[in-house]
C-alpha cells in the first residue's frame, strides 16, 4: 500500500509539472503598460494588421432632420485584437467632426461682401454649390490611431449631424451637436443601441470598453468635445480641446462689432453651415430650411452685431453647469482664426467650478496641440486610473517665444498670479507717434483720425505718419517686461457718423523687416462704441457728441525684450477683420480720457523697471 501511495504521489506531480510547463508556455495577457505615469506602446498592440476596425451607427435621442425617425450617427471603431481574443476591455480615445466626409470650397463669392455701410443691409448672398456626397463611404478617419490603439487605447471616430453618413441636419453649435457625441458615449457605455446600418441593421455592442472615454480634436473638432462635456454626460472623463470654438458669437462678433476671424474675410454662421453640409442630399432641402434660411440667417444679425438669444444658445460658457470632464485645454496666443479667449474664458469658468483643469500655451497661430506627454499624462490619469499627478502639479505650461512647442515652462497658473492690470496713458502726436507711459500727462487734448478700409493694419503700423491712425508708443525698454492676461482700453471718443468701426492693436515696435504680423502684433481687439453700455442693444452715436466705453483685448502670455517699444495703434475700418465702409469716417479720441491696461508680471514696479523710470 505504501508503494502505491508514492507512485500516485509521484504521478500526481509529474502532471503537475507538466501543468505549470504548459502555463510556462502560454504568452500573458496583454495589457497596458504604464511608465512615469504614461502609457507606453506595448507590442502585443501595435500590429495594424490585427487590429479590428469596425463601423456602426448610433442611434441618438433627437430628430434633426424631420423624417419622424431618431437620428443615427455614423460611427468607426479602431481596436487592439485582444478585445475579441482576450476578452480586454479598454478605454476609448474619440474624435467627432462635421469635416471628416469633405466640405464647401472657400471661393469668396460665397463669402459676405464686406464691403458696405455700417448698419445697412449687406449684398446678398449666394450659397455655397454642394458638397459632394459620399454613399459608399466606409472607414471615417484614421487620426488618433496610429498613436493611441499601440498603448491599449480604441480609437473611436463620429461624424456630426447631417454630414457624411450621419443623419440629421448641421446646426453649427446647436443642441444635437452636443448631444450626437453624447449618444455615441453611451453607446460605448451600454445605455445607447448600435446598428450595423442606418436603417434597421443588427445591434452592435460594446462590451469590449471599460465605459472611460476621452475626447480629443482641434477647431471644429475641439469644439465638440467641450459640446458633449456640457452634456454631463456619464463616462466622459477627459477632454482636450484644441483651439476650441467656445462661442459663435465670440467668433462671428467682438463687443457688438461684426468682425470676421482671421483669413476668413465674409464668412459668418450660415457660411459655415454650407462649408459643412455633406450630409444626405435628401435632407438638404429641409435643413437648409429649417437652419439655414429660419434660424441662422433669420437670427445672426449682421446689421447690428448685437448679442441676442440665438448667440447665446450657441455659447458653452452657458452651459458648464453639468460639465465635470477633466480639461486640458490649449490654444495659441497668436490664433487670430478662433481668439485664445475662447479656451481662456472657458479655463477661467472650470478653475471656479473645480473641475480639474490645466492649460497649454504656444506663440505660433491657430492649431497645434500640447506635447504628446502632456496628453498622454491626462488621459492616463482620468481614463485608466494612474496616479500620475498631472492634475496637482503646474496649471499653467506656457511656450516661450523662442522654445518649441515640445518644451513648454511651466507656471503655477494662468494668468501668471504675479499679473496686475497697470495703466499706460497716451501723450499727444499719434499722428507720427505719440508717447506713452505709466504717469498721466496733464491736458494731452484731442487727436482726430480718418478711416479709411484701404490701409491694412501692418501698414498702418510702420507708417512713421499717417492721419488713418493714432500711435503712441513707450520709450524702448531697458529690460524685458512680462506681460499675462487681458488687456484692457478705457477711450473717450466721438465720431463724425452714427456707426463705426473701432480696431486696436498693441504692436512691439521698430517693426521687423520682412517680419510676419505675429512677430509685431502683441495683441488686438475690436469694438462697435454703439455697443458701449450694452450688448444687446446699439445705441447710435451723436455725431460730434464724446462717449465712454471699454473693453477686452484678446488675452496673450510675453515677454516683450528689452530695446522694443510697446506701441498702442488706434484705427478704425480693420481690412482683414471687419466690414469695409467707405473712406472718409473721422474719428476723434480725447487722450485725456484714455487708458490702456497692460496685464503685468510684478504690476507697476516691474513697468517702471522696464521702463527705465523711477517713482
Amino acid at each position: 500500500m505504501i508503494a502505491v501511495h508514492h507512485q500516485v504521489v509521484r504521478s500526481a506531480l509529474v502532471l503537475l509539472a507538466a501543468s505549470f510547463a504548459a502555463r510556462a508556455q502560454q504568452p500573458e495577457p496583454a495589457k497596458q503598460v504604464f511608465t512615469d505615469g504614461q502609457a507606453q506602446v506595448v507590442d502585443a498592440f501595435s500590429n495594424p494588421r490585427d487590429w479590428i476596425r469596425h463601423q456602426l451607427w448610433v442611434e441618438t435621442d433627437f430628430d434633426s432632420d424631420g423624417d419622424g425617425k431618431k437620428d443615427r450617427m455614423h460611427v468607426d471603431v479602431t481596436r487592439p485584437a485582444q478585445t475579441d481574443t482576450e476578452g480586454l476591455k479598454v478605454p476609448v480615445i474619440y474624435e467627432t467632426s462635421p469635416y471628416f466626409a469633405g466640405t464647401g470650397g472657400l471661393a469668396k463669392e460665397f463669402f459676405w461682401n464686406p464691403e458696405h455701410e455700417l448698419g445697412a443691409k449687406p449684398p446678398k448672398r449666394p450659397p455655397m454649390p454642394p458638397i459632394a456626397f459620399r454613399k459608399g463611404r466606409g472607414m471615417i478617419a484614421n487620426s488618433e490611431v496610429q498613436t493611441w490603439v499601440p498603448r491599449g487605447f480604441a480609437v473611436v471616430h463620429s461624424s456630426s449631424p447631417g454630414t457624411g453618413l450621419s443623419q440629421g441636419c448641421p446646426t453649427v453649435g446647436g443642441d444635437n451637436e452636443s448631444l450626437a457625441p453624447k449618444a455615441v458615449i453611451d453607446w460605448l457605455n451600454g445605455r445607447a443601441p448600435g446598428f450595423t446600418a442606418p436603417a434597421g441593421g443588427e445591434p452592435v455592442t460594446a462590451a469590449w470598453c471599460t465605459g472611460k472615454v476621452g475626447m480629443i480634436g482641434t477647431s471644429y473638432n475641439g469644439t465638440l468635445p467641450l459640446a458633449a462635456a456640457t452634456t454631463g454626460v456619464e463616462g466622459l472623463e477627459a477632454i482636450v480641446p484644441i483651439a476650441p470654438n467656445t462661442s459663435y458669437y465670440h467668433y462671428y462678433r467682438s463687443n457688438g462689432l461684426v468682425r470676421h476671424p482671421g483669413g476668413y474675410m465674409g464668412e459668418d454662421i450660415d457660411v459655415l453651415y454650407d462649408f459643412i453640409n455633406s450630409g444626405d442630399p435628401s435632407k438638404r432641402d429641409y435643413c437648409n430650411e429649417k437652419v439655414r434660411e429660419q434660424e441662422l440667417q433669420k437670427h445672426q444679425d449682421r446689421i447690428t452685431g448685437d448679442w441676442n438669444g440665438f448667440w447665446a444658445g450657441r455659447d458653452y460658457l452657458l452651459d458648464l453647469g453639468p460639465m465635470k470632464a477633466a480639461t486640458l485645454m490649449s490654444h495659441a496666443f497668436n490664433d487670430w482664426n478662433v481668439m485664445p479667449e475662447h479656451s481662456v474664458r472657458i479655463y477661467a469658468a472650470l478653475k471656479q467650478k473645480g473641475v480639474p483643469c490645466i492649460a497649454f500655451f504656444h506663440q505660433e497661430s491657430h492649431g497645434g496641440p500640447p506635447p504628446l506627454a502632456l496628453v498622454n499624462r491626462w488621459f492616463t490619469r482620468f481614463l485608466c486610473g494612474v496616479e500620475n499627478g498631472v492634475e496637482s502639479g503646474p496649471r499653467s505650461w506656457i511656450v516661450r517665444e523662442d522654445d518649441r512647442r515640445s518644451n513648454p515652462t511651466a507656471y503655477p497658473d494662468y494668468p501668471h498670479p504675479d499679473a496686475v492690470a497697470t495703466e499706460l496713458h497716451p501723450g499727444k502726436g499719434g499722428a507720427a507717434v505719440g508717447g506713452l507711459g505709466a504717469d498721466r500727462l496733464p491736458e494731452q487734448g484731442k487727436e482726430t483720425l480718418v478711416d479709411d478700409v484701404a490701409f491694412d493694419g501692418a501698414k498702418l503700423a510702420q507708417a512713421a505718419k499717417s492721419e488713418h491712425r493714432l500711435l503712441y508708443a513707450t520709450p524702448p525698454l531697458v529690460a524685458p517686461l512680462h506681460l499675462s492676461g487681458t488687456a484692457r482700453l478705457r477711450i473717450r471718443m466721438a465720431c463724425s457718423k452714427p456707426a463705426t468701426n473701432l480696431s486696436i492693436w498693441i504692436v512691439s515696435l521698430p517693426w521687423t523687416d520682412g517680419a510676419t504680423i505675429t512677430d509685431n502684433v502683441i495683441t488686438r481687439g475690436w469694438a462697435d462704441p454703439q455697443n458701449r453700455t450694452s450688448l444687446e442693444k446699439s445705441e447710435p452715436l451723436k455725431p460730434g457728441t464724446f462717449v465712454d466705453l471699454a473693453f477686452d483685448l484678446q488675452p496673450d502670455d510675453q515677454v516683450i525684450a528689452a530695446g522694443e517699444r510697446i506701441g498702442l495703434m488706434v484705427f478704425a475700418s480693420d481690412r482683414d477683420f471687419t466690414l469695409w465702409p467707405k473712406a472718409g469716417t473721422k474719428l476723434t479720441v480725447d487722450l485725456d480720457g484714455t487708458a490702456l491696461e497692460l496685464p503685468v508680471v510684478g504690476g507697476r514696479e516691474a513697468l517702471d523697471a522696464a521702463l527705465g523710470t523711477k517713482r
